[in-house]
């Protein structure tokens, strides 16, 4: 299916991007990350079929409502947020519902995703919140690497 309609659209019509972001470990004040740069730089891969910023049951409301107005689908969950995400992400790269994966994170635990999504022959970013908050295990993952202070890794 992701082969036939590669073959027969446009690369705009082809390009499906879901980007999903860690926001316990990426909106953190000493990253200073703003959501609109984490959009624009997915953005830059083709337009957004999915666009989840997860959270935990203890995030602030005007966080929440922050989101919301980026035009993020926020995702709070009672549990551990990496896992929903890793699911949701998951699910949506082996169902072919995205073409590039772009996951927002500096944790270790998103690596099986990027590699489950790659077998499926979807391209892989992953997105750290700065220098400091990079994991290497993710950045070898996936096949672009880059960072919200601008460098590509």
């Amino acid at each position: 299916m992701r082969l036939l309609r590669r073959l027969r659209g446009t690369a705009e019509e082809r390009t499906r991007v879901g980007l999903f972001v860690d926001g316990p470990n990426v909106l953190r004040s000493e990253f200073d990350v703003d959501l609109d740069d984490v959009r624009l730089l997915a953005e830059s891969y083709g337009p957004l079929v999915t666009t989840r910023l997860y959270l935990d049951e203890n995030a602030s409301p005007g966080l929440i409502q922050a989101g919301e107005a980026r035009g993020f689908a926020v995702v709070t969950t009672s549990g551990d947020v990496d896992v929903r995400l890793a699911v949701d992400a998951t699910a949506a790269a082996v169902d072919d519902r995205i073409d590039v994966l772009v996951i927002a994170s500096r944790d270790t635990d998103f690596k099986p995703v990027m590699e489950a999504a790659a077998r499926e022959g979807v391209r892989t970013v992953a997105v750290a919140p700065g220098e400091h908050g990079r994991s290497d295990a993710l950045r070898n993952a996936a096949q672009d690497a880059l960072s919200l202070d601008g460098d590509v890794e």
